[in-house]
């Protein structure tokens, strides 16, 4: 049997999806910085240059 199976039978792993999981306020803090710090690098440097 492939190891990729999706069988409904197998017991479960304890893994948890990223959309499932839940987050802090700190950790949304630090995806917007990183979102702001991305859109600087992709759109303020070409303009700049």
């Amino acid at each position: 049997m492939d190891d990729h199976a999706h069988d409904d039978h197998h017991e479960e792993t304890g893994r948890v999806t990223s959309p499932m999981q839940d987050f802090t306020a700190g950790q949304a803090g630090v995806g917007f910085v990183v979102l702001l710090v991305g859109l600087a690098v992709t759109f303020g440097l070409p303009l700049v240059f």
